[in-house]
């Protein structure tokens, strides 16, 4: 039933892709995703330098022999991404992702490799253009997502259908999904799969996230959630609180990078979701913290997610067949 054009490419079992997630992604979290039959990715761009992302490639293979990836956040740490995207042909991994940035130089590099290659987009336009430049498929990303997103708030129940009739190459959806449902309306919307970040954060093998992080998940609502960064022409979604107001109130201003540098960086992101200090920092998070009520292994969320995907797809079959009523 779950079989679809995502699955075919990635050799997965169930078209479920695990976010890039900063500072997060990595060995444990990766290796349950793959394991429980979706595609668990590492962020390399976290890691400090290409030794590192060699351990933990090895440290995944080690955890499962099934097919991950993975992602190159390449517009939003200041820093080459070469020699990193070298170790993951080095390495022969399955899939890279590409977020953040002009996804044209790794794709350049990896053309030829028999990597797949997946590419983050907020816009037709992007998506038209990954296509052109040989991307394998593309994730697109909502208005209701967690971390970066795009400049214009347009939402993945519009979105999603309008690149799926852009593009001939399969489409992801991401922003807003956490279950079966989700799964489900990107499907009915004509996506081929779907992405989750927020969601894999409120797991257990997401080791790396303090308990703070995952309990102020739960605790969440649809309002709990702000955008930052709209000044600097990067908007991005996080959880609320008071260093968020703080950094909302000084780009009141247009204050310009260096002002807001010491309030967005990654040492304020890390300040949070490891050391738990919720107003030394902040937290990345979409909408979808509002749908997450537990903290369940990966595997008991996959199980979940495909039970109501199963009971979703019997019910449209009782509706065609005028059983439903």
């Amino acid at each position: 039933m779950l079989k679809t054009k995502v699955t075919e490419l990635l050799g997965i079992t169930y078209p479920i892709i695990q976010g890039g997630l900063a500072h997060l992604a990595y060995a444990d979290l990766a290796a349950a995703v793959s394991n429980a039959g979706g595609l668990g990715q590492i962020t390399a761009m976290s890691l400090p330098n290409a030794n590192a992302l060699r351990e933990e490639i090895d440290k995944v293979r080690k955890m499962t022999n099934k097919p991950f990836g993975v992602n190159y956040a390449i517009g939003q740490h200041g820093r080459s991404f070469e020699d990193m995207v070298h170790v993951a042909i080095e390495k022969k991994v399955s899939a890279i992702s590409v977020t953040g940035g002009n996804p044209k130089p790794v794709l350049d590099m990896v053309k030829g490799t028999g990597i797949k290659t997946l590419v983050l987009v907020a816009a037709k336009r992007q998506a038209e253009k990954a296509e052109e430049l040989g991307a394998d498929a593309v994730m697109v990303v909502g208005h209701e997502g967690g971390g970066h997103l795009g400049r214009d708030d347009v939402g993945t129940f519009v979105l999603t259908p309008q690149v799926v009739d852009a593009v001939k190459i399969p489409v992801i959806a991401s922003g807003g999904i956490s279950d079966g449902k989700g799964l489900m309306a990107a499907i009915a919307l004509g996506a081929e799969g779907i992405e989750m970040g927020t969601r894999f954060i409120a797991t257990k093998e997401c080791v790396h996230a303090h308990e703070l992080y995952k309990k102020a998940l739960i605790g969440a609502d649809e309002k709990s959630t702000v955008v930052i960064k709209r000044s600097l022409g990067a908007p991005a979604r996080a959880l609320k609180n008071e260093w968020t107001e703080k950094i909302i109130e000084l780009e009141q201003g247009n204050p310009g990078f260096e002002v807001l540098k010491p309030y967005i960086e990654g040492k304020a992101n890390k300040r949070y979701i490891y050391d738990g200090k919720e107003n030394e920092g902040f937290a990345w998070a979409g909408q979808v913290a509002a749908r997450i009520t537990d903290v369940p292994s990966v595997q008991e969320l996959f199980e979940r997610i495909i039970e109501e995907s199963i009971y979703i797809s019997d019910k449209w079959n009782r509706i065609r067949s005028g059983k439903e009523g």
